[in-house]
Order: C-alpha cells, then structure tokens, then sequence
C-alpha cells in the first residue's frame, strides 16, 4: 500500500463545468478548483480474483492482446474495438458490446502535442450520470443501427490497458463503489474540443465530479503490464443494489522509481447491453 495526493472537487457553491483542449493547441484544461487529499491506495493484485464488476466497480484480468497500432485511430476502431468487444462478450455474459470511443494517453507525447494522444486525467471523476448514461445510450445505438435493443439493461464499460509498462508513473486509480455515498457524487457538465474545431466543442456531456470522503476505498495495479487490463464500470442501467458508478483516476506515484518508462495506455469505452430488459 502506498499513500498519495488525489485531486477531489474543492467545497464551493455552482454547478462546475470542464473544457478539455487537445494538447497540440496549447489551451490548457479549464476546470473547477480542486483540492488535493491524501489518500492509502492498496494494491488490486493480492485482491485481483475476489474483485467483481457488479460489487466493487472494477476488475483486473490478464490478457494479452496482438493489436500494436494504437496510435493510429482508424486501425484501432476496426481491429482494436472488434478484440474488445469479444473480450466483454465472453467476460461480462452479455448479449452484445458496443465500442464507440477510445482514449490514448501519454504524458511525454501529450507534451509533445501529438495529434490525438492526452495527458492522464488527474482528477477524481466518473463518466457519466443517472442523466447523460441513459441519453448516451440511445445516441450509440442510433449511430450503430442498434435501436431494437433499447428496452434491454446496459452497463458503460471502460477496458483500460497499458500500451508500454510497467507502469509506474501517472498509474490509474480506482474506487471501491462500495465505499462511494451518492452524495459524493456532482454532476459536472464537460466539453471536449478537436483539433479540427477549438471554438464548438465535439462532445458535450455530463460526468460526475467527487467530493472527498475519508470512506473512500481506493486501489491501483503496482507496476501494470500490458498484457493485463482493468474494466471500469461507469454507469448501470439497473438499480438493484449492484455497484452503477465507479470513481477513478490518475495519480502521482510517490513510489515511483527514478528510472521508469513512461506511461502510456488505451481505454476503449464500450456500452454493454444484457439479456434483460
């Protein structure tokens, strides 16, 4: 176990708002103040084969994969998502996965303002909320011709994987949703901008910022190979007790060792859709 800063959303009055620029613009993320805690974060590894999706809000699975073009965005929409896709189907019993989105991250080439590639988000944050999940949902069956599974039950599911490792620097950390109060939770409305367009953004949405809980159970993988990978569960359409949200983020590792390889990685976001409806 270690011990390290994570950035929460500062107390304050206001609805908070975030602007994401890509880095080759030189526009720097606008967000609300923060405010830094510091926090134990335990090492996922020991825990790994009691870890579940529906009770924690997280797993760690091993898996290689054969796919190496992950900067090249095309080529990981038509050979990437279609191995991730398989992967959820087999792991999570679903009836069908759709990967619509991906980000690539990377702290040295993010500073070099590489098209494409972004910084660690190192904010304390969720993906999506009890409004913007449902109303995601219907926009990715409309552009994959899949509205005839409306009525059925969907899980956002993220599958994040380190493209180089081990990682050491800028690991992600994620929160046991057991330990998460609703009330942490706060809609924050966010806007991303394109290189192609930095005046109206290409995807607006809400996503949940966190306020800072002494409760909170927080866990990271030490030293995370690419032949392993982490699923985050952003958002549950069922609301029976299981885990729906699930906070996370990049971190500072004070543990980490003077000579490293930095950090770079692939989260596919995906909408998971179930049997039931």
């Amino acid at each position: 176990m270690i011990e390290a800063s994570l950035n929460y959303l500062a107390p304050g009055d206001g609805a908070p708002q975030v602007r994401i620029y890509p880095p080759s613009s030189g526009l720097p993320t606008v967000q609300t103040a923060l405010a830094k805690h510091v926090v134990p974060i335990r090492d996922a590894r020991p825990e790994a084969r009691s870890l579940r999706l529906d009770e924690h809000g997280f797993e760690l699975h091993s898996g290689p994969t054969d796919f190496t073009d992950f900067c090249d965005e095309p080529a990981v929409r038509a050979r990437y998502y279609p191995d991730v896709q398989q992967r959820l189907e087999r792991l999570l019993g679903a009836h069908a996965v759709v990967a619509f989105d991906h980000n690539v991250r990377s702290v040295t080439r993010s500073a070099r303002g590489e098209r494409g590639i972004r910084a660690p988000a190192d904010q304390v944050h969720n993906d999506y909320t009890e409004r913007s999940g449902p109303k995601r949902k219907l926009e990715i069956y409309a552009a994959a011709g899949r509205s005839g599974l409306a009525d059925r039950h969907v899980a956002f599911v993220n599958l994040w994987r380190p493209i180089v490792g081990p990682v050491y620097d800028h690991p992600l950390a994620v929160c046991d949703a057991r330990s998460v109060a609703l009330d942490d939770l706060v809609n924050t409305e966010i806007f991303h901008f394109m290189e192609d367009d930095l005046v109206q953004p290409r995807h607006r949405g809400d996503v949940q910022s966190v306020r800072y809980n002494a409760a909170h159970r927080w866990y990271y993988v030490q030293a995370m190979q690419p032949d392993e990978f982490l699923l985050l569960k952003c958002f549950d359409s069922r609301v029976d007790g299981r885990a729906r949200f699930m906070p996370h983020t990049a971190f500072e590792n004070p543990a980490c060792p003077r000579d490293f390889v930095a950090r770079e990685s692939i989260e596919v976001r995906t909408l998971v859709v179930f049997d039931e409806r």
